[in-house]
């Protein structure tokens, strides 16, 4: 299994953990179990017991963020990689439920990831509900929620789990943040045309038709 490293840190209050934790919102942290104590059980026992997303992060349970507008750029993604996926053959195309075991005792949950057949045992589905395995993109979409130190720790899991690629969605920038690195990206813009790179070699996908999801209107 992959090893991901994360800092030894003394944690003695509320905060403490909070700021372990990138520094996110009480909210979100669940208290049942208690902190530190939480397993993949958990995890799975509050998806079916009450359709609640929570990833795993050193014991702690912690909900996941996501809002309307983020649920349609993430569809929108989903929707368009899997167009280009599907009929080639490459691999799968996950949703914003789509767990992922990226080390022993770290559960994440991108908002759409891509995983090619390499990376999957027997070139096959996974039957197991959080397998484990590192996508070779994962697709983060920025909630209010969601906060600098909380993204900068996702970033460096991925990419010590072993994934390619990162992009980092703003609805609200309308921009997407194009990471090979934890701390190395580039910013696109509205005007921009996101490109697959190495990992999805040939796709392109202008980001105006992307972000213009979010200002579809009924007519009447």
């Amino acid at each position: 299994m992959t090893s991901v490293l994360t800092p030894t840190v003394t944690i003695e209050t509320l905060a403490d953990l909070l700021e372990h934790l990138g520094g996110i919102h009480p909210n979100r942290v669940r208290f049942r179990p208690a902190p530190g104590t939480a397993t993949e059980k958990d995890v799975l026992a509050l998806h079916d017991q009450e359709d609640r997303l929570c990833e795993l992060v050193d014991g702690v349970l912690v909900e996941k963020a996501m809002g309307l507008s983020e649920s349609l750029l993430a569809g929108a993604l989903i929707e368009v990689l899997r167009g280009f996926v599907r009929p080639r053959n490459l691999g799968l195309v996950t949703a914003p439920d789509g767990m992922v075991r990226l080390a022993a005792g770290l559960v994440r949950i991108p908002d759409v990831a891509f995983i090619s057949w390499e990376r999957l045992p027997n070139r096959r589905v996974p039957t197991e509900p959080i397998p484990d395995l590192a996508p070779d993109l994962a697709v983060e979409v920025l909630s209010v929620g969601n906060t600098p130190g909380e993204m900068a720790r996702k970033r460096q899991e991925y990419f010590s789990a072993g994934v390619h690629v990162v992009w980092q969605a703003d609805p609200r920038m309308r921009t997407m943040e194009v990471f090979t690195a934890p701390d190395q990206s580039t910013v696109l813009h509205e005007t921009h045309v996101l490109e697959g790179g190495t990992v999805l070699p040939g796709f392109t996908l202008p980001l105006q038709e992307l972000f213009a999801e979010l200002d579809l209107q009924g007519e009447g």
